[in-house]
């Protein structure tokens, strides 16, 4: 264990007490890899004699526009459990280096987008991905502004004002002015989601980063939904399209849903578990939007980087990928799905 992790170590152990009114003893920590927005760190430890294994989340140097923090995660995980949706419990609230954080369940499984599509022994849950998931997006959709009128989340980077098409686009239009350089596909395409608005009939909340890499699996199926640093207030196909967004297939385009389902499949389940209709075209305008999104967010990573916030090499590597998600907003507006 580091210096680092050793001087951690005793902070929790005393902030845990502090929470629990229990003795608390730390155990091993383990920087877990993988996540390019927050710090996640895995610790064992025991709360009153009994053994446990948590995550303790925290806020990272920098974030990307849209990123909510972890003081306002926590509320909405706790939403989110209370609906029945398959997520680690959050608790403890944590004031961190650079903000905040808290501690959550461990949940095993695998997380990594590109086994979860690939690998041979997960042939079987590939089989079961798309009515789980469906599911769980569907008890998610059940958490609205009437039900949880307190939740303090708004818009994806934006305040919202009950219009889920006008807020992301306000959103969108925020990241595009404080872009170091121009991006003219982006501006094209933006130009058509703001001439060509979709019917929304309901405002839900929108885990806002609902894909493949985001939730843990095993042999036996879903595990947990996880990272919910992009929830807010808008339509449930936003949902729908960015789990169906090109980049987080892996590889696998002929399954456009996650890299591991087809479209029908998934739209089907979801219906059956929500009781809304899909409709194609509005889900192909948040894939285009969703598209549009990412673009945007992989400049931002670079820039995190750029500007000496982060340097993590990951981020330069996010960053060029964003040509990608350009040329298939455009591909989307002129040929469809």
């Amino acid at each position: 264990m580091t210096d680092e992790f050793e001087g951690l170590q005793a902070r929790i152990a005393t902030h845990v007490a502090r929470q629990t009114g229990l003795p608390v003893q730390v155990g091993r920590i383990k920087a877990l890899i993988g996540g390019a927005c927050q710090d996640n760190l895995r610790i064992e430890l025991t709360v009153g004699g009994e053994p446990r294994r948590v995550v303790l989340r925290q806020d990272a140097v920098s974030s990307i526009k849209g990123s909510i923090s972890r003081a306002t995660e926590f509320p909405v995980i706790g939403a989110a459990v209370s609906a029945g949706v398959a997520t680690p419990a959050a608790s403890w609230l944590w004031d961190s280096e650079h903000g905040n954080g808290y501690f959550m369940d461990f949940a095993p499984g695998v997380a990594i987008g590109r086994h979860i599509v690939r690998n041979p022994e997960l042939t079987q849950t590939r089989d079961r991905l798309p009515d789980q998931l469906a599911e769980q997006l569907a008890r998610i959709h059940t958490v609205t502004p009437q039900t949880h009128p307190d939740l303090p989340i708004g818009a994806l980077c934006t305040h919202f004002d009950g219009d889920p098409v006008a807020s992301a686009l306000r959103g969108i239009r925020v990241m595009f002015e404080e872009m170091v350089e121009p991006h003219p596909a982006l501006e094209l395409a933006y130009s058509w989601l703001r001439d060509n608005p979709p019917q929304v009939d309901e405002t839900v909340l929108v885990h806002g980063d609902f894909r493949t890499g985001n939730f843990l699996v095993d042999a036996d199926g879903l595990n947990a939904v996880l990272d919910w640093e992009f929830a807010h207030w808008g339509a449930p196909e936003e949902d729908i399209a960015w789990l169906c967004v090109r980049d987080w297939r892996f590889g696998q385009l002929n399954k456009p849903v996650g890299g591991f389902a087809q479209r029908k499949d998934f739209y089907e389940a979801y219906e059956q578990h929500s009781g809304r209709t899909v409709r194609p075209a509005d889900v192909l305008y948040w894939e285009v939007f969703g598209n549009v999104r990412w673009a945007a967010g992989c400049v931002y990573q670079g820039e995190r980087y750029l500007s000496g916030a982060q340097k993590d090499i990951e981020l330069i590597a996010i960053a060029r990928r964003s040509a990608e998600m350009e040329y298939e907003a455009l591909r989307l507006i002129e040929k469809g799905v």
